[in-house]
């Protein structure tokens, strides 16, 4: 998958236990874990607000783009 969530280096920084975070955020540990794991699908805006207000970041701070390897064109 192209896009990389790094929610374990943010948790980290903050010294959040998964539980922690999960509850703060209002999901599931088991949500939190397909997060972590790459195991997503989407993300609700409204997920992804609570979880830049608990981690008081920014969503970039958490997702980032890698390509794929040999896919060198949109659509293609």
């Amino acid at each position: 998958m192209a896009i990389v969530v790094d929610l374990d280096l943010q948790l980290a920084r903050r010294r959040l236990s998964v539980g922690e975070f999960a509850e703060a955020v209002g999901i599931t540990p088991a949500n939190v874990a397909v997060l972590k794991n790459g195991r997503a699908k989407a993300v609700r805006f409204t997920t992804l607000d609570a979880i830049c207000h608990v981690l008081d970041c920014q969503p970039g701070d958490i997702l980032r783009w890698v390509p794929d390897e040999g896919a060198d064109q949109v659509g293609g």
